[in-house]
């Protein structure tokens, strides 16, 4: 019986698992499962035309990846070409939602250029398959289709290696 659980649980969890290469299955984001800080859907067929790095962070772990952040927004990538999006796992903290929602607030305003977005009960964790409890880095092509995927803290290993697929992507 216990076999039975184990292969039912991973042919479950590796439907849900993004793969590399594919646009994942459209996700959207809104009502009780969250939405843009505007309050506003958020709809994954929006990460096309551009290459998009996404950032899904527990808040608990959002200073894991601070130094890739950084030197992210020190590229000054052309904003015709890249775009981000910052969707915070709001289930995954014990910090209460108005405070984290004030926050985002004052980061879109900061950055207005990146799209900020709540997931309010880890719909993202369950759909996409995506680390719970984790800082979660993914980057997508002009067309949408999944070319890196990180969960943790990078090394400056896979901070070049990102930029490098990211500067690849955008001369396509």
């Amino acid at each position: 019986m216990k076999k039975v659980l184990t292969t039912l649980l991973i042919t479950t969890v590796s439907t849900f698992a993004l793969t590399l290469g594919e646009v994942p299955k459209e996700v959207i984001l809104s009502g009780d499962n969250g939405a843009r800080v505007d309050g506003t859907a958020w709809h994954s067929n929006m990460l096309k035309d551009k290459v998009y790095v996404l950032f899904y962070v527990d808040p608990d772990k959002k200073d894991d990846n601070e130094a890739f952040i950084d030197a992210l927004h020190e590229k000054n990538y052309d904003k015709e070409k890249y775009g981000s999006v910052a969707i915070i796992n709001l289930k995954a903290t014990w910090l209460p939602n108005f405070a984290i929602e004030k926050k985002l607030k004052a980061k879109q305003k900061e950055f207005p250029n990146t799209i900020y977005a709540k997931d309010k009960t880890k719909y993202l964790v369950k759909e996409w398959g995506l680390a719970d409890d984790a800082s979660n880095i993914l980057i997508f092509d002009k067309e949408g289709k999944l070319i890196y995927q990180h969960e943790g803290a990078v090394d400056k290993a896979e901070m070049q290696k990102a930029f490098s697929l990211i500067e690849e992507n955008l001369n396509k």
